[in-house]
């Protein structure tokens, strides 16, 4: 159904937490290391790249994960399939959300709040079209988990995936390159380009070199901060991921609708009282 007003970025508040688990619980990481990966990036594309296969190529992976600096990728795929599966590491990566998720809510794990938003969040996940997002794609091949935790977890993986797969449409139709796009984010919050977590350990001038080509795009000033155009660029990809977003939830009506937002708050307040955002 149409929802009077646009809800992907309220839901998107509340189901990033969760999607967010495998990078900011150290169980997601233990148990995936656990099977005998190197360390925490090669557990990072162990359990986000699972879903293709160990027969897909970085070059690929490097395109549909759309921000990783060239060779980054290389580094930890295809040889981590010759220290563990991607079915092992798919049941690593659950395990260790759930865990984590358990861990963090408490008691309020076994609320039934949890089983209805499960549902609810599922239904929405495995309503929209596949075509043009491939992770989401691929996610949505994967079976379904029965534990409420395990199902709620999946299912905001789900809706993370779908709303990345958007936002590298949105990307693209800005001409904004993956490495670029941490530039932009990293400016856009005040923090220098250097500074930010994704970027502050490439080489100088090939960051430099990134944020040069910004600048004779009118994006970024001499000062080192984005331009007027650079920040409306900014709006536009925000505002285009955030309409691309909306398809999942016109499956639910605006009781369940209400019923999901109540569910999930108290739920997403814990995990970002944990999480270091």
């Amino acid at each position: 159904m149409s929802h009077p007003e646009p809800v992907a970025r309220r839901m998107f508040d509340l189901v990033e937490p969760i999607g967010m688990l495998p990078y900011f619980a150290g169980e997601s990481d233990e148990a995936l290391m656990a099977l005998g990966l190197r360390n925490v990036w090669d557990a990072y594309f162990a359990g986000r790249a699972a879903p293709f296969g160990p027969a897909i190529p970085a070059e690929v992976v490097h395109a549909v994960f759309y921000n990783f600096a060239p060779g980054e990728v290389a580094r930890h795929i295809p040889r981590i399939w010759d220290l563990t599966t991607p079915e092992a590491a798919l049941a690593a990566r659950e395990r260790g959300c759930v865990a984590g998720m358990r861990r963090i809510l408490g008691e309020r794990a076994d609320d039934p709040a949890v089983t209805r938003a499960a549902d609810l969040l599922l239904r929405a996940a495995t309503s929209a079209p596949m075509e043009g997002r491939a992770l989401y794609a691929a996610l949505r091949a994967l079976p379904v988990p029965r534990e409420p935790l395990a199902r709620l977890w999946h299912a905001a993986t789900l809706l993370r995936e779908h709303r990345g797969d958007g936002h590298i449409v949105a990307l693209l139709a800005e001409g904004i390159g993956g490495t670029e796009a941490h530039v932009l984010h990293a400016l856009s919050t005040d923090v220098p380009a250097e500074k930010f977590g994704r970027l502050w350990h490439l080489p100088a001038a090939q960051l430099a070199a990134v944020i040069d080509g910004m600048r004779a795009r009118g994006l970024v000033g001499a000062d080192g901060w984005l331009t007027a155009e650079g920040r409306a660029a900014k709006e536009r990809v925000e505002a285009m991921t955030d309409r691309l977003a909306e398809a999942p939830y016109q499956a639910l009506d605006s009781g369940e609708l209400d019923r999901l937002i109540a569910d999930l708050g108290p739920i997403s307040a814990a995990l970002k009282a944990e999480f270091p955002w």
